[in-house]
């Protein structure tokens, strides 16, 4: 029986095995846990209860993630996305007044989209049109954007009113253990030592408790408080409200922060074929698109797939057992409610940091003397990081691509995708300035 489940993930023709697979699952599981914090932060703020929305987030994630490393068998782990649900609440319910029953339903319609466009191939479309330069590039620009995302946990980049970001407090406790994390996780790594970031994170995570740095209470809130969520959202005030345009938002950022994401794990844990496909992409669409309307119904914002889904890469995962693994200890999180809460961000900082560095190897294979690829592939890889936004950078880069190739007279009749998708993005952008 064992044999047949290591056949069925190719644990042989991917060089893996269960102790490396579960591992990276650990791994992936501890450096984006504190989805279970933050999203239920982000979306109680537009009236969601917070014990339910924190069940929902949970489930929402093992749901994803078993399905992920079930049916694509991918080292790809989801979850409620960020800036997602920051549009769910900022914008959509308190700016929009719209009731976050109401907002679910427009989730839940955009899931809908997102399986439709899977299912009659437009996505997979969408991900061949994209340059393969900007995969590069892409890759390149989310590793620096959760290496900014660790420099900022670890206090070590702090905000400026003057100059944006400074330098921040290197005497303060959490930015110490977490330069400690860096150095550990490094050396370990330097020693081709499996598992080197969970050990840092362990590591750093024990030395934190000693000193007392990690506080940590446990709610006794479980299952039993989804019951406020699940299956309250407002289908018929969505259609009702005409929320098409949200609608189109959510299903448009996800596809792109979903892409971009895909490019940057398969790229970093070597899936990608020599012609730049992707094997059995269209069941890695179709496990985003089915836990989106799964999160929905839960009752929580767009579920899509995770960049740190890399450290379990970078801890040797290759295979669906380790995201099956992460979905696991999500769904062990709703009965601690949550769990996450004992790893300190000075554990997870740094095991973002060295990851997003080792990503930044993806740059190499972008011809930079070519002002005709380099500038869109430059544009996407700095203002990833700087715009916070994954779909923002790839926007940019496909725009500029498209433009530079009008007008130096090299439009090729290939092409045609990629114009309409920066006709789209740029609809976007102005769409996005408007409201």
């Amino acid at each position: 029986m064992l044999k047949r489940i290591e056949d069925y993930f190719e644990f042989a023709h991917l060089g893996t095995n269960w102790r490396t697979e579960i591992l990276a699952g650990v791994t992936t599981f501890l450096t984006m846990a504190y989805i279970v914090l933050v999203n239920p932060a982000i979306l109680a703020q537009a009236g969601v209860p917070l014990a339910a929305v924190t069940a929902a987030t949970c489930l929402s994630a093992a749901f994803g993630s078993i399905v992920m490393g079930l049916v694509a068998r991918y080292p790809i782990a989801l979850a409620p996305g960020m800036g997602l649900n920051a549009y769910f609440t900022y914008t959509v319910c308190l700016k929009m007044h719209i009731p976050w029953q109401t907002a679910l339903g427009a989730v839940f319609l955009s899931g809908v989209l997102f399986l439709l466009t899977t299912a009659a191939g437009i996505r997979q479309m969408i991900l061949h049109a994209i340059p393969h330069e900007l995969y590069a590039a892409v890759a390149g620009g989310i590793g620096l954007f959760i290496a900014f995302i660790g420099f900022h946990n670890a206090g070590l980049v702090v905000a400026d009113p003057n100059t944006f970001v400074t330098l921040g407090n290197v005497r303060n406790p959490t930015t110490v253990l977490a330069l400690v994390g860096l150095v550990l996780m490094g050396v370990l790594e330097a020693k081709k030592v499996r598992g080197s970031i969970l050990i840092g994170v362990l590591a750093i995570t024990g030395i934190a408790w000693a000193m007392g740095l990690v506080h940590w209470h446990p709610a006794p809130d479980g299952f039993h408080a989804l019951a406020d969520t699940a299956f309250h959202l407002d289908l018929r005030g969505a259609l009702d409200k005409g929320l098409l345009e949200i609608v189109f938002v959510f299903f448009f950022v996800d596809l792109f922060d979903n892409l971009g994401t895909l490019v940057a794990v398969t790229k970093r844990a070597g899936l990608i074929e020599p012609d730049y496909s992707i094997p059995r992409l269209s069941r890695i669409l179709f496990a985003d698109a089915t836990a989106t309307l799964f999160g929905s119904l839960a009752g929580t914002s767009t579920v899509t797939s995770y960049v740190e889904s890399t450290a379990g890469v970078a801890a040797g995962g290759r295979s669906g057992v380790a995201a099956i693994v992460t979905g696991l200890l999500f769904l062990g999180a709703i009965a601690v409610s949550p769990f996450a809460g004992m790893v300190p961000e000075a554990a997870t900082a740094p095991a973002l940091i060295l990851v997003g560095s080792m990503m930044l190897a993806t740059i190499a294979e972008i011809p930079w003397t070519e002002p005709l690829i380099a500038v869109p592939a430059f544009l996407t890889l700095v203002l990833i990081p700087l715009t916070y936004s994954i779909a923002n950078g790839l926007g940019f880069g496909i725009i500029a691509y498209a433009v530079l190739h009008l007008a130096s007279g090299k439009l090729r009749r290939r092409d045609w995708l990629l114009y309409i998708l920066a006709v789209l993005f740029l609809a976007r952008f102005v769409y996005m300035a408007a409201i």
